[in-house]
């Protein structure tokens, strides 16, 4: 034991900001002033910190093993300088076990496991996410076009940026794959007149977007249904599609499958909008130190990261053509830290909307989830990718004009201008 703590006040010494520990026989170490203070129950989790696992020690913190006194924004900034090197680097693994783990994702994502693993996460409690995200409940990376927009305002950025990636027209048919609680179905179908259709697994998300669809008068344009996208009628293409924040939930084994699912979805010369988080590193498909294996646990379990550059490769293979990739990470991580702030900011209130017996487990969870996403997004750990492609197949439309209007343009400027 002498050995751990030795090593602890080591870490604690090199720290860019004080520490104070509180050990489990009630003695101190570190600053009286420390900006963070960690009081620890179990022994173990002296462990841990020795060794920088930071995503055990999320989970020690989840399972009550310690307690912190501090802002989140100070204790991940500790937790990144505990780190002994990288996530991805930590993430690395073999051939043979990198072949294991394609083969678990294959059973892991049956529509039956996919079910239950997304109503896990999305059927938490409504009234916990309205508590600290922005009105509209969009649960995905915010845009932020201008550097004081409210989290709110970025939102409806992001919304409106994905609509005009799509060109969406009045009258298309438009689908929305994992739509959570409305918010881009919504925008699209009031602002841009389509005809939209949403789907999800969450039971949660379905009742409240069809409430509103009756509440906002749109029953006759609008649609959301509880449906796995493989289930999905082929019979009537649609004109455009976005999956925003779902794919990370397919499976990295299952993504060509899932990318040729919906090029058979869209009409040919259609545009599809994938939104979604990338791994920061080419060869892991979660992050390490403990951090991947915390978030499958305990916010999205059977979730998998995937590198931009087999996004790309698996979505040519599922017969579609990349047109535009922009990376949004930075964004990310003002839109994570946002949602970190406003849940800390009420701690007792979103703790009264969590009224089962693991509520005070789960409020732990998204507390670290939140703040070390935020943090592994600021270090590149993770990243987060908008494609645009097209089902070119078939397709007869005016390739050598960009005045086609149902053609790519050839600049980026009609994203951008009115």
């Amino acid at each position: 034991m002498s050995s751990i703590l030795s090593a602890v006040e080591s870490k604690l010494a090199s720290l860019p900001l004080p520490v104070r520990l509180t050990l489990p026989d009630g003695n101190s170490v570190g600053a009286m002033d420390a900006a963070i203070h960690l009081t620890v129950r179990d022994p173990r989790t002296l462990t841990h910190l020795a060794s920088g696992q930071v995503g055990t020690l999320g989970e020690d913190y989840v399972e009550g093993k310690f307690e912190v006194e501090g802002s989140m924004r100070d204790l991940m900034r500790v937790a990144a300088a505990i780190l002994p090197q990288s996530p991805i680097d930590a993430a690395r693994s073999g051939m043979f076990t990198t072949l294991i783990r394609r083969l678990m994702s294959v059973w892991r994502h049956s529509i039956e496991r996919d079910a239950k693993q997304i109503q896990f996460h999305y059927d938490l409690s409504d009234e916990f996410y309205a508590l600290w995200l922005d009105p509209r409940r969009v649960y995905s990376c915010a845009y932020y076009r201008s550097d004081e927009m409210t989290l709110a305002q970025a939102q409806e950025a992001k919304l409106d940026h994905i609509c005009r990636k799509l060109r969406l027209r009045a009258g298309e048919r438009f689908l929305d794959i994992g739509a959570g609680w409305g918010g881009l179905l919504l925008w699209a179908a009031e602002h841009y007149g389509v005809e939209a259709t949403g789907i999800t697994l969450s039971r949660n998300q379905h009742a409240h977007v069809n409430s509103l669809i009756e509440q906002k008068g749109l029953s006759g344009r609008v649609r959301m249904e509880l449906l796995d996208y493989r289930k999905l009628d082929e019979s009537r293409p649609y004109d455009k599609i976005a999956s925003v924040g779902m794919f990370e939930h397919v499976g990295r084994a299952q993504l060509v499958g899932y990318f040729s699912k919906l090029r058979r979805l869209l009409r040919p010369g259609g545009l599809i909008m994938n939104h979604g988080i990338t791994a920061g590193g080419v060869d892991n498909h979660q992050l390490g130190a403990g951090m991947g294996d915390f978030i499958d646990k305990y916010i999205f379990p059977g979730g998998e990261l995937t590198h931009i550059s087999h996004v790309l490769q698996s979505l040519t293979e599922g017969g579609l053509e990349d047109l535009d990739v922009e990376n949004l990470r930075p964004h990310y991580a003002r839109t994570l830290w946002a949602w970190s702030d406003s849940l800390e900011s009420q701690l007792e209130a979103a703790r009264a909307t969590l009224k089962n017996e693991n509520g005070d487990r789960s409020l732990r969870a998204y507390r670290m989830y939140l703040a070390g996403c935020a943090m592994g997004f600021e270090h590149g750990w993770i990243a987060l990718h908008q494609v645009l492609a097209q089902h070119r197949e078939g397709w007869k439309g005016d390739e050598l004009s960009n005045k086609s209007e149902h053609g790519y343009p050839w600049r980026r400027d009609y994203i951008y201008t009115s």
